[in-house]
């Protein structure tokens, strides 16, 4: 019972469990892709605004595993993000289809902007 309230209140303990384990995982990487997958990380947490938890935790599961798999490879660094780290990420995170948090405020502004049409008399525009 206790675990529920909890959960209502922080979310998904189970998905706090798996993020962290995740985290591990990109602790543990040898250098230089523990700084790298780091970087990535921290900037997808600043640029993704992922709302789903899932999803959330999918998409770095999937960033761990390409990260151990180039170590395991001996890829190097660049061959993996390329020559633009900002379009890797954000290709990189276009690939998992979540609610961000700006969908809501694209709703939000949506049916203002309907409102104060309808208000003003004005029909809704194709």
């Amino acid at each position: 019972m206790a675990a529920k309230w909890i959960e209502t209140l922080v979310g998904s303990l189970e998905q706090k469990r798996q993020y962290k384990q995740h985290m591990a995982r990109i602790e543990a990487l040898p250098e230089p892709y523990r700084s790298a997958a780091k970087a990535l990380q921290r900037y997808f947490m600043y640029h993704g605004g992922i709302l789903d938890g899932d999803t959330l935790v999918t998409m770095l599961g999937d960033f761990v595993d390409l990260w151990e798999r180039a170590v395991a490879d001996g890829t190097p660094v660049r061959a993996i993000v390329g020559d633009d780290p900002v379009e890797f990420a954000e290709t990189f995170a276009q690939a998992y289809s979540g609610k961000q948090w700006i969908d809501k405020e694209r709703e939000r502004l949506r049916k203002a902007i309907a409102a104060a049409a309808s208000d003003n008399g004005e029909e809704k525009s194709a």
